[in-house]
């Protein structure tokens, strides 16, 4: 709503930075991150090369899996099924929205629509089937349609991921302004400089609760998006101003930019959320905190099949390290530590040794050091760290062992963080909540960084639990994967 007796909004320069306020003494201020021009025309131009190159990789996807399944079997005339049929995906793509998701994300992943690509792949083998007498002359046998299924499905994956790698290099840095809680506005920040998305804060905007209903007109926000040429602006709202981040959203539609917002009730109930349609009233249905029986032995199901499989790939690796551990510095090879596990059950988990064996005792002198604050003890450069274990480190490899923990149960390969006993004793009331699953050797944690503060690593692995399903651990182990061959636990 337009409050008629506020004062309009105007631009001044300070002290060498832009920045932004009211002539009323409660006036919201624009702090300038960086003082950066772009043109507002290079926000289309990012979003149509995007669409661009990711149809451009799913023509080639599909004809080249078309022609391959159709040379293989000598099916028909292959030119004319590729010339006919490999448009068809870009009609079925379109429909279902992968040309235009990307521009309502800060991280553009081809992982995360994976499942639905699975879907639609399988959907366009079974049209081009359908109408295979008109495009080569024959008729596709079951098996055919399930080549054709699978060579599209892993050709247009792989495309995707290549498209939006040249995109990402050939596109500026998204602009963004966030708008709202300081303390979210800066985690915004951090976050964003130190993750993956092609994106930096350009802008903040501190408001309180009783200013987000401030805004006399949507013009205020446009010529804010328009004169400092943002593409995205980031509503971060504090828990008491629902009705003044409306007007925000509105105002940023008007303004033509994109739009995420950090919805604080999903920093509670998690991502695995159902939009309901009651007559028009949209609600939110919420999943039952927890896991099902089925869902409990689906879990354990993979964790047994992976591990056993993982086991017999790795055990000439697993036997080389330990040969190397016992030559570099006396001592066991496996380091054995006592941990809590599910529902608060203690158990003994296994690592190759990568400290020297006085490890512990040198602990209380490394204090003053620690980098991740109360409850947690890591540095960077342990003076403890063999040769051997600095290596086993940096490349995650001191974690193989926990292999055997998986087969016996004690852990799974995804799941909440392993905390030793006065760590654990650190995670008090509803924060244990996190103890329902069993501790896995990766989780969301893990692709964070090595360094992650007690309290936020607390709230991830309750999101996890919240929001699980097998697909949700398959991506974090694949993750997990890049994140290691990144080196990012260096």
């Amino acid at each position: 709503m337009a409050h008629p007796t506020a004062p309009r909004l105007k631009i001044y320069e300070h002290e060498g930075a832009l920045a932004l306020r009211r002539s009323s003494s409660r006036a919201p201020r624009l702090w300038l991150v960086d003082s950066g021009w772009a043109a507002g025309a290079s926000r289309q131009r990012r979003e149509s090369l995007h669409r661009r190159l990711l149809g451009a990789a799913d023509l080639a996807a599909a004809a080249v899996s078309l022609l391959f399944v159709l040379i293989a079997t000598g099916t028909g005339n292959p030119g004319l099924a590729v010339v006919a049929g490999t448009p068809l995906v870009i009609l079925v793509f379109k429909i279902a929205g992968l040309y235009d998701r990307d521009q309502m994300r800060l991280v553009h992943s081809t992982l995360d629509e994976t499942p639905l690509l699975l879907q639609l792949t399988g959907l366009y083998s079974l049209v081009v089937a359908i109408g295979a007498p008109l495009l080569t002359g024959g008729s596709f046998a079951s098996e055919q349609i399930a080549a054709l299924w699978l060579v599209s499905f892993i050709t247009t994956v792989s495309g995707r991921v290549l498209a939006r790698s040249i995109a990402v290099k050939a596109s500026p840095e998204e602009r963004c302004l966030v708008v709202g809680d300081p303390t979210l506005a800066d985690r915004v920040r951090e976050k964003l400089d130190s993750s993956h998305a092609r994106a930096r804060v350009i802008a903040t905007l501190p408001l309180a609760p009783d200013q987000f209903d401030a805004w006399e007109s949507p013009e205020d926000l446009r010529s804010l998006v328009y004169e400092h040429a943002i593409d995205r602006v980031i509503i971060a709202p504090t828990t008491t101003d629902a009705a003044g981040a409306q007007e925000l959203i509105r105002a940023a539609k008007v303004a033509g930019t994109r739009i995420s917002v950090l919805p604080r009730m999903l920093e509670v109930v998690g991502s695995a959320v159902e939009f309901d349609d009651v007559d028009g009233l949209t609600m939110l249905g919420v999943r039952p905190f927890g896991l099902s029986r089925s869902s409990r032995a689906l879990k354990r199901a993979f964790d047994l099949v992976a591990t056993s499989i993982g086991v017999v790939a790795v055990a000439p690796i697993l036997a080389v390290i330990a040969v190397a551990i016992r030559l570099d510095s006396k001592g066991p090879i496996l380091f054995r530590q006592v941990r809590i596990g599910r529902d608060g059950r203690p158990f003994e988990i296994f690592k190759f040794r990568s400290m020297v064996v006085d490890a512990e005792a040198r602990k209380d002198d490394l204090r003053d050091r620690n980098e991740v604050g109360d409850g947690m003890f890591k540095i960077a450069d342990d003076p403890r760290v063999t040769r051997v274990g600095n290596l086993l480190r940096k490349t995650s490899l001191d974690e193989m062992p926990q292999l055997f923990n998986v087969l016996r149960g004690d852990m799974s390969l995804v799941g909440p963080r392993p905390l030793v006993t006065d760590e654990d004793a650190q995670v008090l009331g509803l924060d244990r909540s996190r103890l329902h699953l069993t501790p896995g050797m990766t989780g969301p944690w893990q692709i964070l960084g090595a360094r992650v503060p007690m309290q936020e690593m607390v709230a991830i692995d309750y999101l996890y639990v919240a929001g699980w399903s097998l697909w949700a651990d398959i991506k974090l182990l694949l993750r997990t994967v890049r994140h290691v061959a990144r080196r990012g636990n260096v």
